[in-house]
């Protein structure tokens, strides 16, 4: 294939989405079409390191064989099946995740993505306490459905949707007395992230959040976790509320939780009251495909140790990182794990670009910080190769 007939074939793809798509996703120039491990290739075979893991749902890379044989290996025995009926891979898949997370969590809806899993855990606070109120916070991201959408703060997501749902206030991340007076006695739940994602990396502290969860059991309010970005090893810890001791009464899942299958979850603790028969439901939530793939996902990273394995490269990542901050455009570095946040003055899309050029996916995290989420396999070498990119770019 010559240059010209390449270059073509990325140009084509790109231009057929542009025009069939539905226009609110800035397509890049790139069209990738194969994967392996932390490496994507595109259209024309040039290779990439990937420090974006499609939004951090390819926890496990790409082509991972465990997930590939399990999935082959399901499709051709049953690839859907209602809640109604119960299956082998989902009763399997509930008990496996059941073994793993914290105490108190005892029973679990399965629905197909983060912004499900929240939707879901607004609904059970509202059954359980009988409280429309909700409290979030600033720089808060949880979604783009209604109520979702209602619990994330940034106007540029909200405005163009208003009136959205009533009773959502949001108070200063990190900011315990603000939330102390928030939470007034029409709040059913309080909603947080351990690590603000898509608010610019943000780690909340220890004292933050303990003392969200004791606010909300003093208050008869249901404390609900995002662990939608954070969970399944992508911050060194199985999940990230074990950094803290953090016990919430709801935990959402998704993104990592199935290895880039589409998949979300909720774990109800025993404060969230018995939900009534018809209450909420998902027709694809659960299937016997996202429930196999999610089994080899949670196999592989108990079985290969992916919890200390990414606590070890995000402290050699922080430590490789840390001399970019002498640079006068860099302001700060943040993070925790393989969840990193490189804030700059001033905007970060510029860089993000000069990156791509250079061969290595970053995203954004708000418009000026610069975010590096990548596979959990990544090595050290292909990290070493970003890094060195980063300091190209940014210096």
């Amino acid at each position: 294939m010559n240059e010209t007939t390449r270059s073509n074939a990325s140009q084509s793809f790109v231009a057929t989405e542009r025009e069939l798509g539905p226009g609110f996703f800035a397509t890049r120039e790139v069209a990738f079409v194969r994967g392996a491990g932390a490496l994507l290739f595109d259209a024309e075979g040039r290779r990439y390191v990937d420090c974006g893991a499609a939004y951090g749902v390819a926890s496990l890379g790409y082509a991972h064989p465990a997930l590939v044989e399990a999935l082959t290996r399901q499709a051709r025995q049953l690839g859907s099946c209602t809640p109604v009926f119960a299956n082998d891979q989902r009763a399997r898949y509930l008990a496996e995740l059941r073994e793993v997370l914290p105490a108190g969590l005892e029973r679990m809806f399965l629905c197909n993505s983060g912004t499900e899993a929240i939707e879901a855990a607004l609904k059970f606070a509202r059954l359980t306490t009988g409280r429309p109120g909700v409290v979030a916070c600033m720089r808060g991201f949880h979604g783009r459905t209604l109520g979702a959408l209602s619990a994330t703060w940034d106007r540029k997501y909200r405005e163009p949707f208003a009136p959205l749902v009533p009773g959502f206030v949001h108070v200063p991340y990190d900011d315990l007395e603000a939330l102390r007076a928030a939470l007034t006695g029409d709040v059913g739940a309080v909603i947080v992230e351990v690590v603000q994602g898509e608010g610019g990396v943000r780690p909340g502290s220890a004292e933050f959040l303990r003392g969200a969860e004791e606010l909300c059991r003093e208050r008869g309010a249901l404390f609900v976790l995002d662990e939608v970005q954070t969970g399944f090893c992508r911050t060194g810890k199985l999940f990230a509320l074990e950094h803290h001791g953090l016990a919430p009464d709801l935990l959402c899942l998704a993104k990592g939780i199935a290895g880039g299958f589409p998949m979300g979850a909720v774990a109800l603790g025993a404060r969230v009251a018995a939900l009534p028969l018809g209450s909420h439901g998902s027709t694809f939530g659960g299937s016997p495909l996202a429930c196999a793939v999610a089994r080899a996902t949670l196999r592989t990273i108990l079985e290969e140790d992916l919890a200390a394995r990414v606590a070890d490269t995000g402290a050699w990542l922080f430590e490789r990182l840390r001399p970019l901050e002498r640079i006068e455009r860099v302001r700060e570095i943040r993070g925790l794990g393989l969840l990193v946040g490189i804030e700059l003055r001033e905007r970060s899309a510029p860089f993000i670009e000069r990156l791509l050029e250079r061969g290595v996916v970053a995203l954004a995290a708000g418009p000026t910080v610069l975010r590096l989420l990548p596979p959990l396999v990544i090595t050290r070498d292909e990290l070493e190769e970003a890094v060195t990119a980063v300091e190209e770019v940014l210096a």
